[in-house]
């Protein structure tokens, strides 16, 4: 479960749809990216198809109406992967249940696990210190539970969302539970004209994104307000998330212990531990990079 990519460096076919576009802060720090996709009929077709296989899973798997409506949208949602919080001593897998073997198979499928990989691949071209970041909390958390594992062995996100129905799309909201400056990535899948419909609405940037089937976005949901629009009647659309509860960070930093625990244990760490947490923000800031620091041929 070593944090590598495989990705070769991506070409893109349309400026509008593909072009990677960095969104920057006033200090210069890519704070999100519109990372396009490859160019590459692989993954165009990988794109179609995994869309496909997630849309007849979520029609086979007639998800009830309890499950369509949530703070997010109005959408059934599976989250396999490890998670944190809400009483746990220690991270551990989300129970799925009686979908387990829809999201046992999702994990497997190899479409998506190519749209998986270039997530990963792009996130760690864009925020490299921040990507390893997440590769030393994976590595403290496998020395303490070798037994954990990534919905992806080849992506450093630690849970997925796979957004089921005909019609995906999300009202405004924050993904609070995330890394408050770590970055989640969606990726748009369907049969929909971007032009009409599907836009993504970063409404703290004031932008209204065209983001069509197989684009990815990479932002930190924790923090930016987003929604999406709704494609027309007769298109569909659907989409896929990877993402890191925040907790599990923390959860690391304590030693992969609770709070309780650390301070129990060793009331000296705990007592600086709790010292660094105003600066916490700053550290997420320096963890981004600039566009002048990526071009940069050492």
């Amino acid at each position: 479960m070593a944090c590598k990519s495989t990705f070769a460096p991506f070409c893109l076919p349309d400026a509008r749809f593909s072009t990677p576009r960095p969104l920057v802060d006033s200090h210069g720090r890519i704070i999100a990216v519109l990372a396009g996709q490859p160019r590459h009929d692989a993954y165009r077709k990988a794109v179609e198809r995994a869309f496909h296989t997630i849309r007849d899973a979520g029609d086979e798997a007639r998800f009830p109406a309890s499950m369509r409506r949530h703070r997010q949208g109005l959408f059934a949602v599976i989250n396999p992967g490890l998670s944190y919080g809400k009483g746990q001593a220690t991270p551990g897998w989300l129970h799925t249940k009686e979908y387990t073997g829809i999201a046992d198979g999702l994990l497997a499928n190899k479409d998506v696990r190519h749209l998986a990989g270039f997530a990963d691949a792009a996130f760690a071209l864009w925020a490299p210190r921040l990507y390893t970041r997440y590769c030393a909390c994976d590595a403290k958390l496998r020395e303490v539970h070798p037994n954990l594992w990534r919905p992806f062995a080849h992506s450093v996100f630690f849970c997925a969302a796979f957004n089921f129905g005909r019609n995906v799309w999300t009202f405004k909201h924050r993904d609070v539970l995330n890394l408050v400056f770590g970055w989640c990535a969606v990726q748009a899948l369907g049969h929909f004209d971007p032009k009409k419909g599907g836009h993504l609405v970063l409404w703290d940037l004031k932008l209204v994104v065209e983001f069509p089937p197989g684009a990815l976005i990479l932002l930190p949901s924790a923090t930016i307000a987003h929604s999406s629009i709704p494609v027309q009647g007769d298109e569909e659309r659907a989409s896929f998330t990877q993402f890191r509860a925040g907790g599990i960070f923390r959860y690391c930093d304590n030693g992969c212990q609770t709070v309780k625990e650390l301070e129990e244990s060793d009331i000296d760490e705990y007592q600086r531990l709790m010292a660094l947490k105003a600066g916490c923000w700053e550290q997420g800031l320096n963890l981004l990079s600039t566009m002048d620091e990526l071009l940069t041929v050492e």
